[in-house]
C-alpha cells in the first residue's frame, strides 16, 4: 500500500477509494488535486487555446498518416479518455472551460463532425459517449446510433459499414464502455441496457479471450496487460468492466481471473507489459517488464471485487508469501 500511495493524485485518490476504507472526505480530497497538481495538471496545461490537444480529433493536426512508429496519442480523444481515467473532476472550471471549447471547435478528421456528435466508427462513438457522459455532455444522438449498429452475434465492429458480421472485441469493449457510463451518468433506458448485456454476453459466452467458435485464444496480446488500453482490449480490461458495473462476478470469468491472479509477481504487483507504442504526452510508469502501480491497483480492486468482497480488509484473495501486505 505505501508503494501505491507513493504516486500521483490521480492514482492514491483511487487507491484509497477502491483498496481502503478512509473516509469518503478524503477521497475527494485526494481527487481535487488532480486537477492542479501531477499527471492531471500537465495534461489540462498541454491543450491549446482552442480547447484542443495537438490541434485534432482523432489525430494530430501534423499527423501525415505514417503508422510504422504506432499511433500517435496526443490528440484530444485520448487526451480526454486519459483525463477521465485519472479521474480528473468535471465540474472544476478549467475543465469546463475546455469541454466547452471542444463543443466549439474539435471536428472529427472523417467528415467535419462535431466532437460531441461522433463520426461513423463505433470504436470512437462509444468513447465519445463515455466522453460526455462523464464530462455532462449530451450524446444520446451517438447512444441511438450505436444501438442500431449491434451487429447479431450482441457486439459492435467498425468494420461493419464495409460488411462484416462477427463483432470485434475491441470495438465492443469501447462500446460498452460507453453504455456503462451513459447508465452511470443519466439512468439509462430500458434499450441501452439491453444492448450493454447482449454486448456483454458476447465476452461472457467466449470467457473474455477465447474465439466462439474454436475455443482458441483469439490475440495473446490480450494476454498482456498495458495502461492506458487506449482503444485496445485486454482481459484485464473486460474484468474492469464488469467490476464498474456492479455486477454479480460469473462463472464463466474464473479463467480469465485466475489468469490476473497467476500474473501476480512475487513481491505482490504486477507488470505492465504492453505498452501500445505511439507518441504519449509524457510516460506514467517506467515501461514494460517493470512493475506498474496501475496495474496494481487494477488488477487488485479486480481480485477484491470478484471475491465478492470490495476491502482489502476483508476475504479477498489470499496474498501469497513474500508478497506486498495488502491487509
Amino acid at each position: 500500500m505505501d508503494w501505491l500511495l507513493d504516486s500521483d493524485p490521480a492514482l492514491r485518490w483511487q487507491v484509497l477509494g477502491d483498496l481502503t476504507d478512509v473516509p469518503a472526505a478524503d477521497v475527494a480530497a485526494e481527487r481535487a488535486r488532480v486537477a492542479t497538481e501531477g499527471w492531471g495538471a500537465r495534461l489540462l496545461a498541454r491543450c491549446d487555446e482552442d480547447g484542443q490537444w495537438a490541434g485534432g480529433a482523432c489525430f494530430p493536426r501534423d499527423f501525415d498518416g505514417d503508422f510504422s512508429k504506432g499511433q500517435p496519442w496526443t490528440s484530444t480523444l485520448p487526451t480526454l479518455v486519459l483525463l477521465r481515467e485519472l479521474g480528473v473532476d468535471p465540474a472544476v472550471e478549467p475543465v469546463r472551460r475546455i469541454i466547452d471549447l471542444v463543443r466549439l471547435n474539435c471536428r472529427w478528421e472523417h467528415a467535419g463532425q462535431a466532437f460531441f456528435d461522433g463520426e461513423v466508427e463505433p470504436c470512437i462513438n462509444g468513447r465519445v459517449v463515455a466522453l460526455g457522459a462523464y464530462f455532462g455532455v449530451p450524446v444520446d444522438g451517438v447512444v441511438a446510433r450505436l444501438l442500431g449498429e449491434q451487429l447479431a452475434d450482441g457486439g459492435w465492429n467498425c468494420e461493419a459499414e464495409n460488411g462484416s458480421v462477427r463483432s470485434s472485441f475491441h470495438t465492443t469493449m469501447c462500446v460498452l464502455d460507453g453504455l456503462l457510463a451513459y447508465e452511470h451518468a443519466t439512468g439509462g433506458t430500458p434499450e441501452t441496457m439491453a444492448a450493454r448485456r447482449r454486448g456483454e454476453e458476447y465476452l461472457l459466452e467466449r470467457r473474455l479471450f477465447r474465439r466462439g467458435s474454436t475455443g482458441e485464444v483469439v490475440d495473446a496480446d490480450w494476454l498482456r496487460f498495458s495502461f492506458p488500453t487506449q482503444w485496445h482490449y485486454d482481459v484485464l480490461r473486460g474484468l474492469e468492466h464488469f467490476r464498474a458495473g456492479g455486477s454479480e462476478p460469473d462463472p464463466r470469468m474464473a479463467e480469465a481471473i485466475s489468469l490476473v491472479r497467476e500474473k501476480r509477481q512475487a513481491d505482490g504487483t504486477w507488470l505492465l507489459e504492453n505498452s501500445h507504442r505511439g507518441a504519449v504526452h509524457f510516460t506514467m510508469e517506467d515501461g514494460d517488464g517493470r512493475p506498474s502501480r496501475w496495474n496494481t491497483l487494477r488488477a487488485l480492486r479486480v481480485l477484491y471485487w470478484f471475491s465478492m468482497d470490495g476491502r482489502l480488509g476483508g476475504s479477498g484473495p489470499e496474498p501469497q508469501s513474500g508478497t506486498m501486505a495488502v491487509g
